[in-house]
């Protein structure tokens, strides 16, 4: 098609581009090129002229022709119709061949119009075709027009980059990525843009996300591409980035280390020399760090190299002071060197001066210490880490501390703390803020003074002097001699007053003029006084005549002023009470004091006389209810069993043959009869028991018992009941459990109340177990059954009174378990009760055996 389109181009017609054409035709296509102008019309007419002027010629030579023929036949036409003839003939057969000319020139004018159109449709395809791949997700591209222009943006990247996905913030890079990424991107897009310098790089977002970011120029346009790395990319870019940062940190410290004055090195896993500061080439006279580190001049002596190459671990850095020549001077240095994988680097620092200094210092405390070692005042000195630098003798004679914890410099802390184990300092009630109070001298510059009154009587004036350069001075000065009787003088005064002012009695303290001296609240509390009325140098009189509208006795105020005032050799004390209008009752009581004085004291015994009458009051009534107690016990003793004696026994005599024959519903109910009246008789004996054991009287028959008989008579007794329950008692003990000595027939109650209790709650064809065995002296038995078992609540009222157990086949008073315990306890012993809900029931009982054979009775 290219090819098509230049062999059609022609020059145009209007700068003479249009053909020669026959004088005949030459108007015709100049009027032509006139009106178009256009070369694609221009050519059409000169392709028309070269046909009409071909026809025409061709027409002129066919009319010569039929002219000569017609002129040698018969000469029928003349020459200008021959010509005209020609004309006509001519311009039908151009009009033919143009119309000709013109479709074909259309066929291949439209050929050529769907060939553009279908190339058109393929650019179209690509076009679309690229805009997908660069709308990708992963990645967006920045257009920038030659000069200023504004910027086209083609795709997006991921969200969770943290780049924005509008346009006009997206070339906000400073918002949405790293400093010094922006920074640097900024910089690669100018210098794209104004100098078409291309660049790739890796840049980090806000969140840490790794973009890659090309830069190039095509076609007279800026082109910069964003990709957002993932996996193997992303890792390599970070890789790339952490290796920036380490070049750049590993820069930085070499430049710091090329600063300090202090020798400072680096040698490979051969113990060579790699790297050296300028203070280590400056020490071995090396021109540049290079230099040393080409010569391999060392700056320590091979016995120190080879020491730091033997104590030096990866684990264990080398740490000491080595002595090397620097200048031709002998200096001493502090030396570090530690050992890694890359090899070993160290540091030397000069202390020579500082080595000089201590020596110097060490002189001059020398000096000191002897000079204070021979003072009488105490004397210690801490350092700055609070620990102790130096004593005189004195200090350790006041203390009478080892001298070997003392050359041990413990710390200030432990030693206030070993001091206050000893009990030689002084008692404090908070004594970690008072601890903290004595060390808080060791932050401050000023001086502190504070007196220490220690357990053994001395007085300390302490004097802490803080050092600037950090460490504190103690000096104790022994002021007991001094401050003793001020110290007791205000110790007393203070003590007393303080002792009076909170004490519940009332006191006022007269002297010998019956003047008060001093009186407490109490006092006029009691009294109704006012302090005005109390002041020091009232009278006696004064006082009487307040506080007699108090109480009824007038002689009383006027004793107490007799005998304050009297002029006897020996002042008697006096004691008595006064009830004033009030209600209240005092207690007074007279005291001589040293110095003539005298006190009176005024106690509050209101309550306790209350107290006192009710407690007669209820003594005399729990005496009279005990005498009613004891009136009823022996009342339903005699009242309740002996009816129930005579029924059981009318019972039994009906029961004999010799009476008389009895029907059979006459047997059921004397069996009826004999049943209720024997359960009666044991409720009754129960609560007679009870009430005994309250009433105090119940005595215990002690005699030696013999275990194993105990045993058999208690399941001889109890088998009818078992019979009735259908259940098996079954006795685990071992033979010959010897004697104790117990209340036989008390113990054998115990037993038969337990395993009746047991056999109640027993399934029927269950077993009740009977366990006992001996712990010493002691005697100990558990009744076990099957039963339903109890829950926590009940376990918590078991032994209460009249509180019977659910789920047994008989329900009783709920007295068995109160009788067990009440018996168990009169032998002190104690009972203990196991018990699950389904499991059972485990009672075990501890019954003592008693030193003695012989009648106690019940506390």
């Amino acid at each position: 098609m290219a090819e098509k389109k230049r062999a059609s181009r022609g020059k145009p017609f209007m700068d003479g581009g249009c053909d020669e054409a026959p004088a005949s035709t030459q108007s015709l296509v100049v009027t032509s090129c006139r009106k178009t102008g256009r070369p694609p019309l221009a050519r059409f007419w000169r392709r028309m002229a070269s046909g009409l002027a071909g026809t025409a010629l061709s027409g002129i030579a066919g009319t010569a022709m039929a002219q000569q023929q017609a002129i040698g036949a018969s000469r029928l036409f003349t020459s200008s119709e021959v010509i005209f003839s020609s004309f006509a003939v001519g311009a039908i057969a151009a009009a033919l061949l143009s119309t000709i000319w013109l479709v074909r020139q259309r066929g291949h004018l439209e050929t050529e119009s769907e060939e553009m159109r279908s190339a058109l449709s393929e650019a179209q395809q690509r076009i679309s075709n690229y805009e997908a791949l660069i709308a990708d997700k992963n990645r967006r591209i920045v257009i920038w027009e030659a000069g200023p222009s504004r910027p086209e943006f083609l795709g997006q990247l991921p969200a969770e980059s943290g780049a924005p996905q509008e346009d006009r913030d997206f070339l906000a890079f400073g918002r949405w990525l790293r400093p010094h990424s922006a920074a640097e991107l900024e910089r690669a897009v100018e210098a794209l843009r104004s100098k078409a310098r291309s660049f790739e790089m890796a840049v980090e977002t806000n969140r840490d996300e790794i973009l890659d970011v090309q830069g190039r120029v095509s076609g007279g346009k800026a082109f910069v591409r964003f990709v957002a790395l993932n996996n193997l990319r992303a890792e390599l870019a970070e890789l790339k980035i952490e290796r920036e940062r380490l070049v750049t940190s590993i820069n930085l410290f070499q430049t710091l280390l090329d600063s300090l004055e202090q020798p400072v090195w680096h040698r490979d896993p051969d113990g060579n020399l790699a790297w050296v500061n300028q203070a280590y080439g400056d020490a071995v006279e090396a021109t540049t760090p290079a230099q040393a580190v080409q010569e391999s001049r060392e700056f320590l002596g091979s016995i120190a190299r080879e020491k730091i190459r033997a104590t030096a671990t990866v684990h264990s850095p080398f740490h000491d002071r080595v002595s090397t020549v620097v200048r031709g001077n002998r200096t001493v240095f502090d030396v570090v060197d530690v050992v890694g994988k890359a090899g070993s680097a160290g540091m030397a620092i000069d202390v020579s001066e500082a080595e000089a200094v201590r020596a110097e210092l060490t002189r001059t405390l020398k000096s000191h210490a002897e000079t204070l070692d021979h003072l009488a005042t105490p004397v210690a000195i801490f350092d700055r880490e609070q620990r102790l630098q130096f004593y005189n003798q004195a200090f350790a004679r006041l203390w009478d501390l080892d001298l070997g914890f003392l050359e041990s410099r413990p710390d200030h802390n432990e030693l206030l703390d070993r001091l206050r184990s000893q009990n030689k300092l002084p008692e404090q009630l908070n004594w970690r803020n008072w601890k903290e109070s004595v060390l808080s001298v060791y932050r401050s510059l000023d001086t502190q003074t504070n007196r220490w009154h220690l357990p053994n009587g001395q007085t300390l004036q302490v004097i802490a002097t803080a050092h600037p350069q950090g460490g504190v001075t103690w000096v104790f000065e022994n002021l007991t001699e001094q401050v003793d009787l001020e110290t007791r003088y205000n110790t007393l005064v203070k003590v007393q007053g303080e002792t009076i002012d909170h004490l519940a009695e009332g006191v006022a303290v007269f002297g010998p003029d019956g003047r008060i001296r001093l009186s407490n609240p109490a006092f006029r509390a009691l009294w109704g006084l006012t302090e005005e009325q109390t002041a020091p140098g009232t009278h006696i009189r004064a006082i009487e005549t307040a506080c007699a509208a108090e109480y009824d006795r007038p002689d009383g105020w006027r004793l107490f002023g007799q005998m304050l005032t009297n002029f006897d050799d020996e002042r008697p004390s006096l004691q008595g009470t006064f009830e004033l209008f009030s209600g209240i009752v005092l207690d007074y009581a007279v005291i001589p004091l040293p110095n003539a004085q005298t006190m009176l004291t005024f106690v509050n015994m209101t309550d306790s006389a209350r107290a006192e009458r009710a407690l007669k009051e209820k003594n005399e009534a729990l005496r009279k209810a005990d005498e009613l107690k004891n009136d009823f016990v022996q009342h339903v003793s005699y009242e309740l069993r002996s009816p129930l004696t005579n029924i059981i026994g009318f019972t039994d005599l009906l029961k004999t043959p010799g009476i008389g024959q009895l029907n059979e519903r006459q047997a059921e109910y004397v069996d009826h009869i004999s049943a209720s009246s024997s359960l009666l008789l044991t409720i009754v004996n129960d609560i007679l028991d009870l009430a005994t054991v309250d009433a105090g009287i119940m005595e215990l028959n002690y005699s030696e018992v013999d275990v194993d008989d105990l045993l058999d008579d208690v399941a001889m007794q109890i088998a009818d009941r078992l019979y009735e329950n259908a259940v098996t008692l079954e006795i685990l003990a071992p033979k010959n459990l010897g004697t104790i000595v117990a209340d036989q027939q008390r113990l054998k109650q115990i037993l038969i109340k337990l395993i009746t209790n047991a056999a109640n709650f027993s399934p029927e064809g269950g077993t009740v177990t009977l366990r006992g065995w001996r712990e010493g002296t002691d005697f100990f038995f558990s009744v076990a059954d099957r039963g339903p078992g109890m829950s926590e609540d009940m376990l918590k009222t078991v032994f209460d009174r009249f509180s019977s157990g659910k789920g047994g086949k008989k329900s009783g008073a709920g007295l068995g378990l109160s009788i067990v315990e009440s018996f168990v306890n009169l032998h002190h012993g104690d009972v203990r009760i196991d018990s699950r809900m389904g499991e059972g029931t485990i009672v075990t009982c501890r019954i003592p055996s008693a030193m003695n054979i012989r009648s106690v009775a019940a506390e």
